[in-house]
């Protein structure tokens, strides 16, 4: 069943976020995990959406997707960027 990691994001420095933005796409290559969405114009149509930025990754599998976030090449390069955004981030399985 494929999975989905989802990212709301805010950007705080936007020069080191284009650095985390360059580096993240390599990680995801073992991982199977090609963008659906990154980015783009949203539309809040109920509710209300804290960050203004959206992010959906596809993954072959939950273990995929797990694996991609604990992989030593992600955290490398979260843990250079943390400060530079800020990002609510979830893994959840697709319909089957």
């Amino acid at each position: 069943m494929k999975a989905y990691a989802i990212a709301a994001e805010t950007i705080k420095a936007q020069a080191m976020f284009d650095t985390y933005r360059k580096e993240v796409p390599a990680t995801l290559v073992p991982f199977g995990g090609p963008f659906i969405v990154r980015g783009g114009n949203l539309t809040v149509l109920e509710g209300e959406w804290a960050h203004p930025r959206l992010v959906i990754i596809e993954f072959p599998s939950r273990a995929a997707a797990v694996g991609w976030y604990r992989s030593a090449e992600y955290q490398k390069v979260i843990l250079a960027e943390v400060e530079q955004f800020c990002q609510d981030l979830i893994i959840v399985d697709g319909s089957a």
